[in-house]
């Protein structure tokens, strides 16, 4: 395939490409530029293509991989990695902001109906919401993590009903 035609039949699929991209970014202006990706890595590697084969699914299958690595790169440059040793800033608990007298009315509400529950039911509940993982909470009470999870269950099934003027 001379270079001529090559150009040609790629311009040909700008349309195709086009929706190809929309469909994997769901973004009008980062389709654009993965199309533009697509042409440059097409035509810079255009001695790998192998003729009179389907230059369609080469074109997709570079675009496919472009929105991969971009994704995969976009993810990692995103990622924050905490090197400290006590992992202090992370476990620091964050401004709540302003509290207004009604959110504090609620969260006392919500606190004595969490207190009114037998022990069986807040000891486990509270554990959970405080960060204790289920199999932490099954050690710690000496029960199987089945009951706990039952008991977490039920208590919010318990809350939800004395609790009902907040339900949305």
């Amino acid at each position: 395939m001379t270079t001529f035609e090559f150009n040609h039949n790629l311009l040909e699929m700008k349309g195709n490409l086009q929706r190809f991209a929309l469909s994997l970014t769901a973004d009008r202006d980062t389709a654009l530029d993965l199309v533009q990706d697509t042409y440059l890595k097409a035509i810079t590697y255009k001695d790998k293509f192998v003729d009179y084969t389907n230059l369609k699914a080469w074109v997709f299958t570079i675009m496919k991989n472009t929105f991969i690595n971009n994704y995969r790169r976009n993810i990692k440059e995103n990622t924050i990695i905490d090197g400290t040793q006590d992992l202090y800033y992370l476990n620091m608990p964050h401004d709540k902001g302003f509290a207004s007298p009604e959110s504090n009315y609620a969260e006392e509400e919500i606190i004595r109906a969490i207190d009114s529950l037998g022990d069986e039911f807040r000891i486990p509940f509270k554990m959970h919401i405080d960060g204790f993982k289920y199999h932490e909470i099954a050690e710690k009470l000496g029960l199987k993590i089945g009951t706990v999870k039952s008991r977490i269950f039920f208590t919010r099934q318990k809350l939800m009903l004395m609790l009902k003027d907040y339900n949305s």
